[in-house]
């Protein structure tokens, strides 16, 4: 990918940092756009950073910002869920994707778009068997139905406009350095990482029964740029699924992530509640993605395990 010219927004999030780092690694001239510049941390690699917020301001910014930078390839790795409101959802999850549309269909030559979405626009699953790609979607939460609507719109641009280059990535539970910490895991793994006290670490958690598909983040990277450079016929308005392709019970996770950790805990369980406002969580107890797909059109597998994943994790933390 040397040379290419990749916008990547959402790039001082967790999954745009690691989107950056590697599409920098490969090669790549990367532009990194975000709602505002990183609050205290390092920026994401990449040759320019834009700091604005697409839905605020002239709506031809972003085509400008494509045209000057040239761009080959624009991920969109930018929205929101921990803690946001459906309307908040709305707007930055499906109403960007809108905007960011027309901004790609001005842009001579047509970038490709690749657009993240979620194993939470398939919705709660019955049985034990893998999502493929051909599952009706029947998203159960806000995020996953704002997701969705995003997905569909970059599915019906790419099928319907001549010329247009679109790709929806729907991927599991993400998990590594620099997890938000308005998640299950990034929150824990800062409570570990803040302990001090002599005494174990009180955790109060309700049961964790839902099994759910985590995949390291690095892997997420690594099949965005396998997307990046696969051929327009082979992956143009298709969706593909990236994850472990495997579900593991979100309580044996959690009892990972505090024995890696080496912090005495003490747990007491508390009675299942409400989640927090803006949660992705679904009702789901069973949840896990076929990644089939992805070998075949990407030649991409996952390869970190979910140890290397709880690892990078805590340092990070």
């Amino acid at each position: 990918m040397t040379g290419t010219s990749v916008v990547v927004l959402g790039a001082t999030g967790f999954l745009g940092r690691h989107l950056c780092a590697a599409f920098d690694a490969a090669g790549a001239r990367v532009t990194a756009v975000s709602r505002r510049p990183p609050d205290g941390s390092a920026p994401p690699p990449a040759r320019r950073r834009e700091h604005f917020d697409p839905l605020d301001g002239p709506p031809d910014r972003l085509a400008r910002l494509l045209d000057d930078v040239a761009a080959d390839t624009v991920v969109n790795a930018a929205g929101r869920v921990w803690g946001a409101t459906p309307e908040q959802q709305e707007a930055a999850n499906a109403d960007l994707v809108g905007l960011l549309l027309d901004a790609v269909a001005a842009v001579p030559g047509r970038p490709r778009l690749i657009q993240l979405g979620t194993v939470h626009e398939y919705g709660p699953g019955a049985g034990r068997r893998p999502f493929a790609e051909d599952r009706p979607p029947a998203p159960d939460t806000a995020y996953g139905r704002t997701k969705l609507r995003a997905s569909r719109a970059v599915l019906d641009a790419a099928a319907g406009t001549p010329g247009a280059d679109g790709v929806v990535l729907r991927i599991s539970n993400v998990c590594g350095a620099g997890a938000p910490a308005g998640s299950l895991l990034g929150a824990l793994a800062a409570r570990l990482a803040a302990h001090r006290g002599p005494g174990p670490m009180e955790l109060d958690l309700p049961p964790a029964t839902a099994w759910r598909d985590f995949v390291d983040a690095q892997d997420v990277a690594d099949a965005v740029v396998a997307c990046a450079r696969a051929p327009r016929a082979r992956v143009a308005g298709r969706i593909v699924n990236v994850g472990s392709g495997r579900a593991v019970l979100v309580e044996d996770v959690i009892d990972r992530l505090v024995e890696l950790s080496g912090v005495p805990v003490r747990r007491t369980a508390t009675a299942p509640g409400a989640g927090p406002g803006g949660s992705a969580s679904s009702a789901a107890a069973w949840q896990a993605l076929d990644v089939a797909l992805a070998g075949r059109l990407l030649d991409w597998r996952p390869r970190r395990g979910l140890d290397d994943s709880l690892r990078a994790l805590l340092a990070g933390a």
